[in-house]
């Protein structure tokens, strides 16, 4: 029998909180030992001097706020629903806290993630990638069955890969047909999709051969447009939503109860809104469906100069809720210093961390980190250049913005939530 969402979800997350802290955990106070996460996060202990070890990554609680309200507020005001990507974070106690910020459900990339976001009671799940892998259509197979109320949606992007879906899931007994839509591809030497309509109407024409698969709409992913810019991303947009309209007018959808559309990462979901306001009224209704996923944290690189708020400012802002406070522990030579973050600790895969605030170790007291930059990551050092004039000794604390939130979550399974003056009210727990 299929467990009600919220039931399941609220059972998963307290779970969560009993869980008790140890060496696991990266940063956490070694008093806190034993302790459940509920019991620490009860103590709202000061991120500097309740004992928590550098480094240790903090997320902005009023960071995390306000971007879950921004989009939102930016969602509802297009007429556009949302899964955000889950890949991002892998983080249930944020997925319940998009979903009760109005999202629709929560997209994926591989079922891995789909188990994991199931662990977690999640009910709409966009798994936006191809699946042939067998096992993997053998499990959801069995998971649809056994919740009529799971609503899933995948890519198919070959009339191979619907071959392979439809063996896998006929040698399983399925039951329930997979919902998928048409991937479209961004075009010559982008990622996956289908090149060109041809392709995409033989695709469907596969799909519907089948009695394992539902094609329910089209999709794909605007970023990997080659020399991406607003122009070119539209008009990708346009050929997206021309053969939705068309598969739509050849009875393609026969049987869906709404149409699916969906495309939108961090970069351009203003030109998503843009074009899918555009789509002509099909002979059902349309899930227009957004799956920005790096806006929870944002950051202080990559999305902080691609967000579209950035060209459109009246229409909202997002802040950068990631600092990862690390400690000076060596200053060998004039204008050089290392941090005890690195690698392991730090995204950098897209730009290197950038130092924002000094936390003096004599007093406490805190001021622009003015003058230093990071010159280069080693596995636990960060090296620091120091300005003529600008100061720093060891064992101060400097804060360190990120850049690309999807490489920073996953470097830690358990993430303070601090409030403004340092007092942490929560921990995140990942799953990669």
């Amino acid at each position: 029998m299929a467990t009600d969402h919220s039931d399941q979800a609220v059972a998963a997350l307290t779970a969560l909180a009993r869980e008790r802290v140890d060496h696991r955990f990266k940063g956490l106070p070694p008093s806190a030992e034993g302790l459940t996460v509920g019991e620490l996060a009860a103590e709202r202990r000061s991120l500097f001097t309740g004992g928590f070890t550098t480094p240790v990554l903090a997320l902005s609680a009023e960071a995390l706020e306000h971007n879950l309200v921004a989009m939102e507020r930016y969602s509802a005001a297009h007429g556009l629903a949302f899964a955000p990507h889950g890949k991002t974070s892998m983080a249930p106690q944020l997925f319940e806290r998009q979903l009760a910020h109005g999202a629709w459900g929560i997209t994926a990339a591989v079922p891995t993630q789909v188990r994991a976001y199931r662990a977690f009671g999640i009910q709409r799940i966009f798994l936006a990638n191809e699946v042939v892998d067998a096992t993997a259509l053998h499990w959801l197979a069995a998971e649809l069955d056994a919740d009529p109320d799971f609503h899933f949606i995948a890519y198919v992007d070959s009339v191979r890969g619907v071959e392979l879906m439809d063996a896998a899931l006929r040698e399983a007994g399925a039951r329930r047909p997979v919902d998928v839509v048409v991937e479209l591809g961004g075009g010559e030497g982008a990622r996956t999709g289908v090149r060109t309509e041809a392709e995409c109407r033989a695709v469907a024409d596969a799909v519907g051969a089948t009695g394992t698969l539902r094609l329910v709409g089209m999709a794909g992913y605007e970023a990997e447009v080659p020399k991406a810019d607003g122009e070119r991303v539209r008009a990708w947009l346009r050929r997206l939503t021309a053969l939705t309209a068309e598969f739509d007018a050849a009875g393609r959808f026969e049987g869906v109860d709404e149409v699916v559309v969906s495309a939108g990462g961090s970069a351009w979901f203003d030109a998503v809104a843009d074009v899918l306001a555009e789509l002509p009224t099909l002979s059902r209704p349309v899930l227009k469906l957004l799956r920005s996923g790096a806006y929870v944290s944002h950051d202080d690189g990559q999305y902080r100069n691609l967000t579209p708020f950035n060209r459109i400012p009246e229409e909202g802002e997002l802040h950068p809720a990631f600092r990862l406070w690390a400690q000076v522990v060596s200053r060998p030579e004039p204008g050089q210093a290392f941090l005890n973050a690195g690698k392991r600790d730090a995204a950098y895969d897209l730009h290197l961390p950038e130092p924002q605030l000094i936390r003096s170790a004599r007093d406490g007291a805190t001021r622009p980190a003015t003058g230093l930059s990071i010159t280069a990551l080693s596995d636990q050092h960060a090296w620091v250049r120091i300005a003529d004039g600008a100061e720093l000794e060891v064992g101060d604390w400097v804060a360190l913005g990120l850049s690309h939130p999807c490489t920073s979550f996953d470097k830690w399974q358990l993430i303070p939530v601090a409030e403004a003056d340092g007092t942490v009210t929560d921990y995140i727990r990942t799953f990669f």
